[in-house]
């Protein structure tokens, strides 16, 4: 199939996709979601089941002997507050896990991946003439938190349901619409969150010589923190090191007793990630005693998921069909990306080989100067990124190619009937 081949099934999922995108829902919350995922799935014919790790849903075609390919979509939203303008903007609000009301918005485009996987089902329900084997489709939740694979493995995903020969997904960012990025190896860089609680002495605020100020100790160690990559890290590896949450304290004039950071940490080697940890436990530590704290920090590692790694032969193989798909030039190595991603988990259960790569989403226009592949990483610069309250994929073509990649993928891995 040629790719205008499937401009009318997007066309279709329009609305879908625009629906999703006003009607967000929080992590292990995606309970609308779901039950239009499983309406769709069953009308296809697909053996559904849903409540798989939690709000999961899973559905299996069996199409005669072959091997098994399995694609991920995920399905939740983040805690943001939409500024995009649309007409389908989400003014949608939630309650997150720490009890506290929060706007909500699909501001990393998993509307957009749940939205280009029920077009793949629908295209490879419809031509079941053409392939053989078993097409598994998963619909993740909690892809936010970094917990939705690993309930649905835990939930005995592969048990359950067979195990993969195959693990192909996707995720939308902002290179133009119209291309795919594929990196073999190492494609997304491992994850480690961090939560660092620091105790001082609590007093009135006009009488800081009394107490020992917990936000200071804190706000020294976010600064020492940014010491931990640009001068422990060797330039030619590669970290990030992110403190996304500072907490202390209810009122300006108390000093409170206790404040909290809450770290992203990413990493490649084993070795690196060891000596980042390693120095942020030394820096907090460093900070509480420079401040004359009487009690010693707590470091906790939170949450922590492997690097994606891309199958070398896979990834080759499913390029090539990729380029016959788009055209030379449509398929560009982006390199590795610093970000993360727990779909690592399912090729790690299962013990299958893993492609996953990037759908282009911005408006092919604001690429038009571009004269190379290496200039699109400096205008996508420019453009509001994935967790951006602006940030919003345009719906074709990105529909239309996210549709047949997903649907090239899995025909490349599940033989042809003879």
């Amino acid at each position: 199939m040629t790719i205008d081949s499937y401009a009318p099934a997007a066309s279709d999922l329009v609305g879908l996709y625009q629906d999703l995108h006003a009607h967000p829902e929080l992590s292990f919350q995606e309970i609308r979601t779901a039950g239009i995922v499983a309406g769709h799935l069953r009308t296809l014919g697909y053996e559904t089941t849903t409540g798989v790790g939690r709000t999961g849903v899973v559905g299996i075609m069996r199409n005669g002997e072959g091997p098994a390919a399995l694609l991920r979509a995920d399905m939740d939203g983040l805690p943001v507050a939409e500024q995009t303008g649309l007409a389908y903007a989400s003014e949608a609000r939630g309650v997150d896990s720490d009890g506290h009301e929060v706007p909500v918005m699909h501001a990393c485009g998993h509307d957009m991946h749940v939205s280009c996987l029920i077009g793949a089902c629908r295209a490879l329900a419809e031509n079941r003439h053409t392939w053989s084997g078993t097409l598994m489709v998963v619909f993740q939740p909690a892809e936010e938190i970094w917990a939705g694979a690993r309930a649905m493995v835990d939930d005995g995903l592969f048990e359950r349901f067979g195990r993969p020969d195959i693990v192909l997904g996707q995720h939308v960012v902002p290179f133009p619409a119209g291309l795919l990025a594929l990196h073999p190896g190492i494609a997304t860089a491992a994850a480690d969150n961090v939560k660092i609680t620091m105790f001082g002495k609590g007093g009135h605020g006009g009488l800081p010589e009394t107490s020992i100020d917990p936000v200071v100790m804190a706000a020294a160690t976010v600064m020492r923190l940014q010491t931990v990559v640009s001068r422990e890290v060797a330039g030619v590896d590669t970290a990030v090191v992110t403190v996304g949450v500072m907490r202390a304290g209810t009122k300006a004039n108390i000093i409170p007793d206790q404040a909290e950071l809450l770290l992203s940490v990413r990493t490649v080697d084993d070795g690196v990630r060891t000596r980042v940890l390693d120095a942020i436990t030394r820096i907090a530590r460093a900070e509480a005693a420079a401040s004359g704290a009487t009690e010693d920090p707590q470091v906790q590692l939170m949450e922590r998921f492997p690097a994606v790694h891309n199958d070398e032969a896979a990834s080759a193989r499913t390029r090539a069909a990729f380029t016959a798909l788009l055209g030379e030039g449509k398929v560009i190595d982006p390199g590795l990306i610093p970000v993360s991603e727990d779909v690592g988990l399912l090729p790690t259960a299962s013990g299958a080989p893993c492609v996953f790569w990037l759908l282009g989403g911005a408006d092919p226009t604001a690429f038009a100067a571009a004269t190379s592949a290496g200039d699109l990483g400096n205008i996508a610069r420019g453009l509001p990124v994935n967790h951006s309250p602006l940030y919003a994929p345009v719906i074709e073509p990105t529909l239309s190619v996210g549709i047949a990649a997903l649907v090239t993928a899995a025909q490349t891995w599940l033989p042809p009937t003879t």
